[in-house]
């Protein structure tokens, strides 16, 4: 077979369907991308859509949250984890603040450019949400001192936003204005009222910002305050939210059919909510991810906002942010699972891998796109040529190669990860912090060991982690947590803990938990059998009384529904 570059193959149901949500310039709701890891969601958007999402009068602003994750990210020459971006070390609230303001304000820029966006728009928009006259009478006390005497009470807030529009541009680099307007390029030639037109409503955009960080600026005590005693405040959170709000409101009025009609999308919208904060600036990346989708969904149902695509590998996205959120509807669903074994066999055999090759695949890995693909770079390197030197060699010794690869690099440190969130449960549940009403009867995971000592703590966890992993073996690695009413399953640590270090994925239609690929299930069985291995006698015992002498558990009638 002749070695072939790999090659970019169309979704067309998919892109169909994702194309006519971004060819409307405002809709009602956000829509949400999401699947499991693998799938190909990011090159989807990368490689076949965001070129033609740009294309006049379109413009599509693309964040990636995850691009400051240096380790694991192909912007810095590295690839994506196969496990959950929590594993990762999270980035910074601050960076992922400041990719999505810079985005947001250069396709203002472009709004600004093209004559949609004006200095008086900008002051509608900021004075429908803003009390505006005190931060605009300390910017002009600020531009001349000898201005704060000449003002009287009784201006209105608009005169007050012209002066200070006027009091600003003397301030601003006229070049720096007229190179982001590229007014003195490519001979473009624009009357005197033109020009001051757009450069009004840039620095208009200047000033709305400027406005805001003052009042910002008011609340700093409030928000410090705030994250020292760990509390909520939805009127602060918006405070942290008001610029990138303001610009998606000003771009959603600004949209206009065969003119200008931008939209937005955001890719691994969960590394937001797991971002760390380094200062009182802000509020905590979970209160900030929630107002900034908070005031999305408000802006779309009240005036209808651009269209805003989120997209994730995080399962929370597919069904308890619904429900987080207000309802079952509040986000458009859009969910992919990459291939199927036909639809992959179609794509793979003769050009990728041979039929045989394709047996064995089918049977391991399953059709998961990265697995693919990961494997037929395996299958072009220099190694695969070593191993098949040897006579005795086959195939499946490259695919077992490449399963010893995912157990030793995704798999086990991600089951470790799951068990350090599974002591931190029985701490939790020691110290109060877990609801009474999880903790009253039924399953063993409901009766942590009452103590301080690791090593107990961590046998527990392990044997709660094994418990969990043979239930859903028994089940055939797939929970229809609706259909059978087994909800319980989300208040389970085990489950928790496999689907935030991302090695199981809660779907939404079918509503299974289930393993993000076949071969991560393989991994996982692997895991199990290698775990009960290493079982002390005691533990051993333990376990088996946990599997066989519970209370009717979730696990236990899942057990049933088989037999």
């Amino acid at each position: 077979m002749v070695n072939k570059a790999w090659k970019i193959i169309p979704r067309p149901l998919l892109e169909t369907v994702l194309n006519n949500h971004a060819q409307h310039h405002r809709v009602p709701q956000p829509l949400v991308v999401h699947g499991p890891r693998g799938v190909g969601k990011t090159t989807l958007f990368l490689e076949r859509l965001l070129k033609d999402l740009n294309k006049e009068p379109h413009l599509t602003g693309y964040v990636d949250f995850a691009e400051s994750i240096k380790d694991h990210h192909p912007q810095h020459n590295q690839s994506f984890p196969w496990s959950s971006w929590s594993n990762c070390e999270p980035p910074t609230l601050s960076n992922c603040k400041a990719q999505l303001e810079t985005c947001l304000e250069s396709m203002a820029e472009r709004g600004i450019k093209l004559g949609t966006i004006s200095s008086q728009q900008i002051f509608t928009t900021l004075n429908k949400w803003h009390g505006l006259n005190t931060a605009l009478r300390r910017i002009l006390s600020k531009s001349n001192k000898k201005v704060k005497n000449a003002v009287s009470d009784k201006v209105s807030g608009s005169i007050l936003w012209e002066r200070a529009v006027y009091a600003l541009s003397a301030r601003v680099n006229a070049k720096e204005i007229d190179g982001v307007l590229e007014l003195r390029e490519n001979g473009k030639r624009l009357s005197l009222e033109e020009e001051t037109y757009l450069r009004e409503g840039l620095v208009g955009l200047k000033l709305a910002k400027e406005v805001l960080n003052m009042q910002h600026e008011w609340r700093a005590n409030a928000i410090a305050n705030l994250n020292r005693t760990g509390g909520f405040s939805r009127s602060l959170a918006n405070s942290c939210t008001d610029w990138p709000c303001l610009l998606i409101d000003l771009l959603s009025q600004a949209a206009e059919i065969d003119r200008f009609q931008p939209k937005l999308v955001i890719n691994n919208i969960e590394v937001l909510r797991n971002a760390i904060r380094t200062d009182d600036s802000t509020v905590c990346g979970s209160m900030y991810h929630d107002s900034l989708i908070w005031r999305i969904i408000a802006l779309g149902v009240n005036e209808r906002c651009l269209p805003v695509i989120l997209v994730t590998s995080d399962s929370y996205y597919s069904y308890r942010a619904y429900l987080d959120f207000g309802f079952i509807d509040i986000f458009i669903s859009r969910e992919t699972f990459g291939w199927t074994p036909q639809e992959a066999k179609m794509h793979m055999v003769t050009d990728y891998f041979s039929n045989s090759e394709w047996t064995v695949i089918a049977e391991v890995l399953g059709p998961n796109p990265r697995h693919l693909f990961e494997l037929y770079a395996l299958k072009q390197s220099n190694y695969y040529q070593k191993v098949m030197e040897d006579r005795a060699s086959t195939f499946e010794d490259i695919v077992d190669a490449y399963l010893a690869y995912l157990q030793i690099t995704v798999v086990n440190p991600a089951m470790d990860k799951a068990l350090l969130l599974l002591q931190k449960f029985a701490f939790d549940a020691k110290n109060g912090r877990v609801l009474e009403d999880k903790l009253r009867f039924g399953t063993p995971w409901r009766h942590p060991p009452r103590t301080d000592d690791t090593i107990l703590l961590a046998e527990w966890a392990k044997i709660q982690l094994m418990d969990f992993v043979q239930a859903l073996v028994r089940t055939e690695f797939g929970v229809n947590y609706l259909a059978d009413c087994s909800l319980e399953i989300f208040d389970d640590p085990a489950a928790v803990a496999l689907l935030e270090v991302g090695l199981l994925y809660a779907q939404r239609d079918p509503s299974f938990m289930r393993p993000i690929s076949r071969g991560i299930q393989r991994c996982l069985v692997r895991w199990l059998v290698l775990e009960q291995m290493k079982l002390s006698f005691f533990n051993y015992l333990q376990f088996h009384w946990q599997r066989f002498f519970r209370g009717r558990s979730y696990r236990h009638l899942m057990l049933q529904d088989r037999t």
